[in-house]
């Protein structure tokens, strides 16, 4: 993969965040859904606020990027719109601004080799600045920790079996690969509504991993049980016509509360982060005109 440039970089991981957000996705905010505190506009400002952090992202460590995307997020919406996606896209935009003859995916593996305790540190004060629910404390590797001692890595392999985005950083970015980037590249070549691809990527991705927000919020047999709704909708055909968009909003009812308890939000990041895979490696950016045409 040849190095991308500053502007691509941090283009493409705006689009990610206003295309993910403009699809419709059962539970997430989306152009006709808001949350109690925070709503559509917020999202799109949030995927604005990110760009001048990702357009250094090749150029200075993850930690950094993160923890300025988070602030500058911070300050244009308050709250935390943003944060697992920021996550999950520094490490990728550093690999993308690198390059790598083996692609993106074997880029990012050197880079997570890489990350430091100094990312850790800076990772660790942008989850306090962002404040996201659920959190809880743990014994080992908690965010309120006055001395962090490990890389970013090390810190997300604690966190691994609780939370999807720290099992990319174990794994390669497993889900955002195989699974995701595989589900849109796919349906996008097939001559799927682009929309409609991230939305089927989006019920792909949450039939399989159950969602790490809503275990968080509800416990893992709650997010079991929303996986298999997400199943169950894929194996009676779910590729989104009008026949079968009222099992979608089924599912969009199911998972609305409130207090938005049931926001599989995890699901989303997850989704942003193969919009960015499928806009970079896979090309997509070259030919986003096409691609908005067929929304």
């Amino acid at each position: 993969m040849v190095p991308l440039s500053a502007d691509e970089i941090a283009w493409a991981a705006q689009i990610a965040g206003l295309l993910e957000v403009n699809a419709f996705k059962p539970g997430n905010v989306t152009r006709l859904r808001d949350f109690q505190d925070c709503g559509f506009e917020d999202f799109l400002v949030s995927a604005v606020a990110i760009g001048p952090a990702f357009r250094e992202a090749a150029h200075v460590p993850v930690g950094m990027t993160i923890l300025r995307a988070v602030k500058d997020t911070h300050r244009l919406v308050g709250t935390n719109t943003n944060l697992g996606m920021v996550l999950l896209l520094a490490p990728l935009a550093r690999a993308a601004g690198i390059g790598h003859p083996g692609g993106l995916r074997t880029a990012v593996m050197e880079v997570l080799e890489t990350l430091t305790v100094a990312d850790a540190r800076m990772a660790y004060e942008a989850i306090r600045v962002a404040g996201p629910a659920g959190m809880g404390k743990v014994e080992s590797g908690d965010v309120n920790d006055e001395k962090i001692d490990i890389t970013l890595r090390d810190a997300m392999k604690l966190a691994q079996t609780r939370d999807s985005v720290a099992r990319e950083y174990v794994t390669g970015f497993e889900f955002t690969f195989e699974l995701g980037y595989a589900t849109l590249h796919r349906l996008w070549q097939q001559g799927c509504r682009f929309s409609e691809a991230i939305a089927r990527t989006f019920l792909t991705i949450l039939a399989q991993v159950p969602d790490s927000l809503i275990a968080r919020k509800n416990g893992m047999a709650v997010a079991e049980h929303v996986s298999e709704l997400a199943k169950e909708i894929l194996e009676r055909g779910g590729s989104l016509p009008d026949s079968r968009r009222r099992d979608l909003l089924r599912l969009d009812h199911i998972l609305r509360d409130p207090q938005h308890l049931m926001n599989p939000g995890t699901t989303a990041d997850l989704v942003t982060a193969a919009l960015f895979v499928l806009l970079t490696e896979g090309g997509a950016l070259g030919h986003f005109r096409s691609l908005m045409r067929d929304w």
